[in-house]
């Protein structure tokens, strides 16, 4: 027997009520909806934060709060991850999060003068584990997703390792909201990649012209799909930041780019763009 899926309602964070002036009109020839995960649908940064954090309270060691081993943690982080495609631990990476999660676990001890593999491990295994644990939907995801699944072919694509981002939809009980899925980890390279947008929509079997893209990543979302032709809604928060970050700050679009299609402070706010409220 297959175990229950869990309730897609024990994983929603609240947001406040959504409203919009004046929005800027969708296609109304739209037939395919592809989202993003992490901080489109999902509050995956406030998880990493809160799990970062509480994994340096239960294994970091002596002689640094948890907050200043995050602090170490995050130069760490600069220095291994923004060229890691470029690295062997690339191809480890894409299959499983571990290998890398605590390599810079690792590094994170040894720029703070640690050198312990069992503290490493024990760190980058609790960081796992209270991340997932703190995973929420956002209030209206589950609403918007239910409404456009009547009408629309739904497409989820995320970067990151295929076993992370499968238990991340395991966790949230989204799954069954959509028609394909196109994970880095399984498709071997992932967004800003066109590789990627262009095989959504062969599988999908939908021109460019009819497809939309949600995402809160200008660079990795709303860029590329623009860039195919699709239409593409950029979803800005105030919690969309890393606990890596170095400017506290979300992202923000280059001077001189083009402008997504429209901009949402809320997922409910595609509804009546689609014509569905």
């Amino acid at each position: 027997m297959q175990p229950a899926s869990p309730d897609p309602t024990l994983y929603m964070m609240p947001v406040a009520q959504a409203t919009q002036t004046d929005p800027s009109p969708l296609p109304a020839t739209v037939e395919a909806v592809v989202f993003d995960l992490d901080d489109t649908l999902c509050a995956y940064w406030d998880a990493a934060k809160a799990g970062i954090l509480e994994a340096f309270a239960l294994h970091g060691p002596a002689g640094r709060t948890p907050e200043a081993w995050v602090a170490v943690w995050g130069e760490a982080f600069h220095e291994f991850c923004p060229n890691l495609k470029q690295t062997d631990w690339y191809v480890r990476y894409l299959k499983s999060g571990a290998t890398t999660r605590t390599e810079l676990m690792r590094r994170a001890l040894a720029r703070g003068g640690v050198q312990d593999e069992a503290v490493a491990q024990a760190l980058s295994a609790a960081y796992a584990d209270r991340r997932n644990a703190h995973l929420r939907l956002f209030d209206d995801a589950l609403a918007v997703l239910r409404a456009l699944k009547k009408g629309h072919k739904l497409a989820l694509m995320t970067n990151g390792p295929a076993d992370v981002q499968r238990q991340e939809i395991e966790t949230l009980g989204i799954g069954g909201f959509f028609d394909a899925f196109f994970i880095e980890g399984e498709f071997g390279e992932g967004k800003p990649s066109p590789r990627v947008f262009k095989s959504a929509e062969q599988v999908l079997g939908t021109s460019s012209e009819r497809m939309l893209f949600v995402g809160n990543s200008y660079k990795h979302d709303i860029e590329p799909a623009l860039a195919m032709g699709w239409s593409a809604a950029w979803i800005q928060r105030p919690s969309d930041v890393a606990p890596s970050s170095k400017t506290g700050l979300p992202e923000s679009k280059p001077e001189g780019r083009p402008e997504p299609t429209v901009r949402l402070s809320h997922l409910s706010e595609l509804l009546p763009m689609l014509g569905l409220a």
